[in-house]
C-alpha cells in the first residue's frame, strides 16, 4: 500500500502491482471476517493448526481497519471505508479500544472460549499507532470530525509511550522489565511510521506529536553511539549513551523515529486522483479466499516426496551425530 501511495517505480506490466497486491490482502482478510465467535473480527492465525488460532487480536483487525481506510482515500471506493468502520465498531463493542473516557486505550485481543469477555488489557505501541493513523486517514477521506476525534483521543493515551520526564518514546510494556522479544523490540518503528502518517493525515494533531517526536530524536542521537562501528543504536533512548542493546528492532525504530521528524518534507501519500500510478483489481486474491477460510492445506506428491527427503536428511544427520558422540 505504501508503495502505491508514494509512487514507487511499477512491476512490469505482466507481474502483480503494488495497488492490486494490497487489494488482494484486503479481501483474503475480509473473507476471513468470523461472526461465528464473539460476534465477529478476525482471529491472530488463519489456520487452525496455528498457536493463536482461538485469539482475536487487536492488531489483527487493525490491520484490515488501517488498509481499509488507506484503500478507500486512494480509490475513492466507499466499500474499503465501510469495511474501516465496521472493523471500528466491531472492536469497540469488544471492548478492545475503551471510549468512556477521553482517552481510548488500545488492548491486545481476547480469547474465543470465553466469547472475548476476558480481555488482554496489554497496550502496545503499535497497535495504538494503527488506530490512530487508521481514524487519521479516514478523517482526510471522509472529513467527519469523528474520526479526527477518534485519532486525538487515542493520541491522547499513547502519551504512557514516551518516560514522564524526558517525553522521549519506549515501549512501555516490556521495556521497563527488560522482557521486550525480538518483535516488539521494533514495535516502536511500526508507531513512529504511524506517527508520521497521522501528522500528514491528521494535521491538527501534527504540532504536539512532533514535540515528542523531537525530544524522542534527542535521545536516539546519543544512544546510536554505539557498536564498533560507532552508530549502532540500541533500545532504550533514555539511557546516557548505548545501552548495549542491538539488533534489527533497534536500527528500524530509531531510523523511522527519525525520519518522521521530516513527513513535511515530502509530498502526503498520493491517491488515483492526485498523481499515484498504480493500478488494480477490485477481486484481487479472491481466487485463493475459499482454501483460506476452509484451513485447506494442499499437499501434492512433489511436497510429500520433498518431506521425506528433509526427513531423510535429518534423519541421518542424527544417526551420524550419536555415531560421532559415542566414538
Amino acid at each position: 500500500m505504501a508503495a502505491a501511495e508514494k509512487n514507487f517505480s511499477n512491476p512490469l506490466p505482466h507481474e502483480p502491482q503494488w495497488l492490486y497486491l494490497a487489494q488482494a490482502v484486503f479481501n483474503t482478510m475480509a473473507a476471513r471476517w468470523d461472526n461465528q465467535h464473539c460476534g465477529g473480527g478476525l482471529r491472530w492465525q488463519i489456520f487452525t493448526w496455528n498457536n493463536g488460532y482461538n485469539y482475536k487480536n487487536t492488531v489483527s483487525n487493525g490491520c484490515l481497519f488501517n488498509i481499509g481506510a488507506r484503500l478507500a482515500r486512494y480509490t475513492r471506493n466507499d466499500t474499503y471505508a465501510e469495511w474501516a468502520e465496521r472493523v471500528w465498531d466491531w472492536v469497540v463493542s469488544q471492548g478492545f479500544i475503551t471510549t468512556e473516557k477521553d482517552v481510548y486505550q488500545v488492548f491486545d485481543g481476547a480469547f474465543i472460549e470465553d466469547n472475548c469477555t476476558e480481555i488482554v488489557n496489554l497496550e502496545w505501541t503499535y497497535n495504538s499507532g494503527l488506530y490512530m493513523a487508521g481514524a487519521a486517514v479516514m478523517y482526510n477521506y471522509t472529513n467527519e470530525t469523528k474520526w479526527l476525534d477518534r485519532a486525538e483521543r487515542i493520541w491522547k493515551r499513547s502519551k504512557v509511550f514516551f518516560m514522564d520526564d524526558t517525553n522521549i518514546m519506549y515501549e512501555a510494556a516490556c521495556q521497563p522489565s527488560g522482557q521486550c522479544n525480538n518483535d516488539q523490540r521494533c514495535f516502536n518503528a511500526i508507531f513512529s511510521r504511524f506517527l508520521g502518517l497521522t501528522c500528514l493525515m491528521a494535521p491538527p494533531l501534527n504540532a504536539e506529536i512532533q514535540s515528542y517526536l523531537a525530544d524522542t530524536t534527542k535521545g536516539i542521537l546519543q544512544s546510536c553511539t554505539g557498536g564498533t562501528d560507532g552508530h549502532t543504536c540500541g533500545l532504550n533512548w533514555g539511557y546516557n549513551g548505548w545501552d548495549g542493546f542491538y539488533g534489527l528492532g533497534e536500527q528500524m525504530s530509531a531510523l523511522e523515529a527519525l525520519q518522521n521528524r521530516l513527513v513535511w518534507t515530502r509530498p502526503p501519500p498520493l491517491t488515483a486522483d492526485t498523481g499515484a500510478s498504480s493500478v488494480g483489481n477490485g477481486s484481487a486474491g479472491s481466487g485463493s479466499t475459499a482454501d483460506i477460510v476452509s484451513n485447506t492445506l494442499i499437499i501434492e506428491t512433489k511436497d510429500r516426496a520433498g518431506a521425506g527427503v528433509i526427513t531423510a536428511i535429518i534423519i541421518a544427520m542424527f544417526l551420524v551425530s550419536a555415531w560421532w558422540m559415542i566414538v
